[in-house]
């Protein structure tokens, strides 16, 4: 069998970019039993609930919905059950002096294998207030709007 090189995404958390502003983000290999991994290879799991959690200088993923693999019997998963995640010693103690800071949390933005191995992209974040959100999602359609004034300005040029 050939070894998988590359990024293939399984799962993305599309709507903690438009509640939270990311601040850092950070790579972390995550503890799997066999049918978790089976599963995740049909490509389904689910990251909207999710997030970090430090104890003991331990990270902790909570809430990521892996759905139990269909062939699986009585050595099944959980689906929700709560995963460690593998990083360095350094990354832990650095998540855990800033997620102190008032606002500040921890989640997961992207579920992917990378080179075979699974993976996880967390986020050091703080949570935006709804004029934030306003604020960005009309900065969005300000840039979508200049973009197709200037493709419009180009056509005419080139007919």
């Amino acid at each position: 069998m050939a070894k998988e090189k590359g990024r293939k995404l399984i799962a993305q958390n599309k709507k903690a970019r438009h509640d939270y502003l990311i601040i850092d983000t950070y790579e972390a290999g995550l503890v799997l039993t066999g049918t978790e991994v089976k599963s995740l290879r049909q490509g389904r799991a689910s990251l909207v609930d999710g997030f970090v959690q430090l104890d003991g200088h331990e990270a902790w993923l909570y809430n990521v919905h892996v759905p139990e693999y269909t062939q699986g019997t009585w050595t099944n998963h959980s689906a929700r059950r709560k995963r460690k995640l593998l990083l360095h010693r350094a990354e832990i103690e650095k998540l855990e002096s800033k997620s102190q800071e008032t606002g500040h949390t921890i989640v997961p933005l992207a579920l992917y294998f990378k080179d075979g191995r699974a993976k996880v992209e967390i986020a050091l974040a703080k949570g935006k207030k709804e004029y934030d959100k306003r604020q960005t999602l009309r900065e969005k359609q300000d840039r979508r709007e200049a973009d197709r004034v200037i493709s419009a300005i180009r056509r005419k040029q080139r007919a």
